[in-house]
C-alpha cells in the first residue's frame, strides 16, 4: 500500500460510521486536511510520504471511532464512539430473528383466518418477546469491548485496510470453491448424504424424503442454478491467483449472486421440489433464508460504501 492507500482506508473507515447523507461531505473535509497534514510532514522529513509516514499520522490522528464521533451527536451507550454500531446491530439483529420467526410461523399450513391470528400470536410471544435477549447480549458485548480498550488500548490500535484484500485470505476462499463443489455434489443427488453417513442402510423413507420430484428435475431452473453456483469457482479460483478483488470481479460477484437468488425465487414458486410435503417446505424454507441472507449482505455492503476519491497529488510513495 502506498501512502494514498492508507488515507483512503482510514478515511472510509470514518465515513461508515457517519450517516449516509453526511459521508461524502466528511469524507471530502478529511482528505484535504490529511492531505495537508501529509504533506507537511512530508516536508518537514525532507522526503517523500510513504505509507508508514502516513500509518504513523493517522495513529496519532485518532481511532476512525473517536474521529467519526466529532462529526456527529454521540450516542451514550456503553462507549460514545460506539453507539452508532451498537444501534445498527440491534436493529439488525432483532430484525433478522423477527423475520425468520416470522417466515417459520407463516410457512406451516393455515386453514383460516382464526389461524392466521394464532400464528401471529405464537410469533409475538416466542419470538418477538424472546429476542431482547439480543439487545441485553450486545450491551455485554459492547461494555467489555470498551473496558478492553480503556484497559489495554495497544489492542484497539488502527491498522490501515486495502479495500481490495481477501476476507479470510486465500486459504478461506480455496476452502469456499471446496465447499461450492461439495454443495453442487449434494444437490445433484441429495440422497447421496445418506449414503455417506448410513452406507447405504438408512430407512427407504429418508431416502423418499432426499429425492427431487420428476417436476422438478425437468425445469429449466433447476440446472441454471447449478450452472450459476459453478460459475463462482472460475470466479474466486481468478481472485485467488490475482491475490485482490478487483472492480471488475466485484461487479461480476454482484451480478451473479443477485442472478442467484432470482433463479432461486424461480425456484421457491415454481412448485415442490423433494418428494415427501416435510422435506419439500424445509427445503424451501432455507432457500428463502439463503436468498434473504444474500440480500441483506449486499445490502449492508452498498450501505456502508463511500464515493471513491481521485488520486491526491504529491502523496505517494
Amino acid at each position: 500500500m502506498n501512502a494514498n492507500d492508507v488515507l483512503e482506508s482510514y478515511i472510509t473507515d470514518v465515513a461508515v460510521r457517519l450517516p449516509h447523507k453526511q459521508r461524502d461531505d466528511v469524507a471530502f473535509e478529511l482528505r484535504e486536511l490529511l492531505t495537508e497534514e501529509l504533506q507537511a510532514r512530508a516536508a518537514a522529513d525532507g522526503r517523500d510520504a510513504d505509507a508508514a509516514m502516513a500509518t504513523e499520522l493517522l495513529r496519532a490522528f485518532g481511532r476512525p471511532e473517536a474521529v467519526a464521533a466529532r462529526y456527529r451527536p454521540a450516542l451514550t451507550i456503553i462507549d460514545p464512539a460506539d453507539g452508532s454500531r451498537f444501534l445498527r446491530a440491534t436493529v439488525i439483529g432483532l430484525a433478522v430473528i423477527w423475520s425468520t420467526g416470522l417466515l417459520t410461523r407463516l410457512w406451516q399450513p393455515i386453514q383460516s383466518g382464526q389461524g392466521v391470528l394464532q400464528a401471529l400470536g405464537q410469533w409475538w410471544v416466542h419470538t418477538v418477546v424472546a429476542s431482547l435477549w439480543w439487545p441485553g447480549m450486545l450491551v455485554v458485548g459492547f461494555g467489555l469491548d470498551a473496558w478492553t480498550r480503556r484497559r489495554w488500548p495497544l489492542t484497539s490500535k488502527w491498522e490501515p485496510r486495502a479495500g481490495d484484500r481477501i476476507q479470510g485470505g486465500r486459504a478461506a476462499m480455496a476452502l469456499s470453491i471446496v465447499g461450492i463443489l461439495c454443495g453442487v455434489f449434494v444437490l445433484l443427488e441429495p440422497s447421496r448424504v445418506l449414503d455417506v453417513f448410513f452406507g447405504g442402510r438408512a430407512a427407504p423413507a429418508a431416502y423418499e424424503a432426499l429425492t427431487y420430484t420428476d417436476e422438478f428435475r425437468q425445469r429449466p431452473a433447476t440446472w441454471l442454478l447449478l450452472g450459476l453456483l459453478l460459475l463462482n469457482v472460475p470466479m474466486q479460483f481468478a481472485v485467488i491467483l490475482s491475490g485482490r478483488w478487483s472492480a471488475g470481479m466485484r461487479r461480476m460477484e454482484v451480478g451473479l449472486s443477485l442472478a442467484t437468488c432470482a433463479v432461486m425465487t424461480w425456484t421457491v414458486l415454481g412448485g415442490p421440489i423433494l418428494r415427501t410435503d416435510a422435506s419439500d417446505q424445509t427445503a424451501r424454507f432455507l432457500m428463502v433464508l439463503i436468498i434473504v441472507f444474500v440480500l441483506l449482505h449486499f445490502g449492508i455492503r452498498l450501505f456502508r460504501s463511500v464515493r471513491p476519491a481521485p488520486s491526491l497529488h504529491g502523496t505517494h510513495g
